[in-house]
């Protein structure tokens, strides 16, 4: 089991974002799985005699008695109905994923059947907005594989026999292609030294010693470091004793390929040191190169100056 006490996890989100991969990751993960419930009938499931494992709710607009209203009513009143922490999975993805994922699969949106797929991705993405805000969790799967996606759900819910211990994700962005959603933390890492500038270290990424070692040169990058780790792990224990399940850490540089990757690297390192449970992403590498490696000069791309 997940956790030693039966919890329930509320799973939402637009059509298209990976609600269903969601909910089948769950129910491989032991908890029982029940998608598309009506609304009305949540009181009654709840209220009921209490499950010996964890319930995976799944809930999206294609429900015959769905309203934004009711649905924030039902997550206000599980806890009143359950005696069993909730949370609220949100499963999202920009619309231009959206679209292009329906137009792949040539599916007919559910709110707009007769329209394009445009007109209703605008419609459910207005629907869900104040559920968004309510989400516990936020998982965005615009550039996640189906297996990607699985692999971040086995980070919050998989089993970790006995009490569940705090999830860290630390991340690496560019602030050219904006924030990463959902993310706790965001330090600007902006401020080093650029290796894009030498030329022998503009194809290699943050992961690559050269790199690293030319970082560590700045003389901001160590007192960055480690006073950065020193808020970090003080603060991880107050959370997790606040009982939440996740953090997640983003750094962000201007290309997101140099030094807010290694600063990520050092940090993630450095908390597992510290028996953290800890997954690091790079998310500009990965949509480069599936984060296999370091770039070499071999198989990098061409990139925007100024990472």
């Amino acid at each position: 089991m997940p956790t030693t006490t039966p919890h329930i996890v509320l799973v939402t989100g637009p059509s298209g974002a990976g609600r269903t991969t969601a909910i089948r990751a769950l129910e491989d993960m032991g908890y029982e799985a029940i998608d598309n419930i009506p609304l009305s009938l949540l009181p009654r499931l709840l209220r009921g005699e209490r499950p010996d494992r964890p319930l995976a709710l799944g809930v999206d607009t294609r429900n015959r008695d769905f309203s934004t209203h009711a649905l924030i009513e039902a997550i206000d009143g599980i806890g009143g109905w359950a005696d069993a922490p909730m949370q609220l999975l949100y499963l999202d993805a920009r619309p231009d994923i959206l679209l292009r994922r329906f137009s792949e699969t040539r599916r007919r949106h559910p709110l707009a059947p007769a329209e394009s797929p445009e007109v209703g991705i605008d419609r459910e993405l207005d629907l869900l907005g104040p559920i968004r805000a309510r989400a516990d969790i936020l998982i965005d799967s615009s550039e996640l594989s189906p297996n990607e996606l699985r692999a971040e759900l086995d980070l919050w819910f998989a089993p970790q026999g006995g009490t569940a211990q705090l999830a860290v994700s630390v991340q690496s962005f560019s602030y050219k292609r904006g924030l990463p959603r959902g993310v706790d933390m965001v330090f600007d890492c902006r401020f080093l030294r650029n290796p894009y500038w030498e030329e022998r270290l503009r194809r290699l990424d943050g992961r690559a010693p050269e790199v690293a070692g030319f970082i560590a040169q700045d003389p901001r990058a160590a007192p960055f470091q480690q006073q950065l780790q020193s808020m970090v792990t003080m603060l991880l224990p107050a959370y997790e004793d606040e009982g939440k399940a996740y953090l997640s850490i983003a750094l962000g540089c201007t290309g997101g390929q140099h030094r807010s990757v290694a600063m990520a690297e050092t940090l993630a390192h450095a908390l597992a040191e510290a028996d953290w449970q800890v997954s690091t992403r790079h998310r500009e590498l990965e949509c480069r190169t599936g984060a296999a490696g370091p770039i070499g000069a071999s198989e990098a791309h061409d990139q925007d100056k100024g990472s």
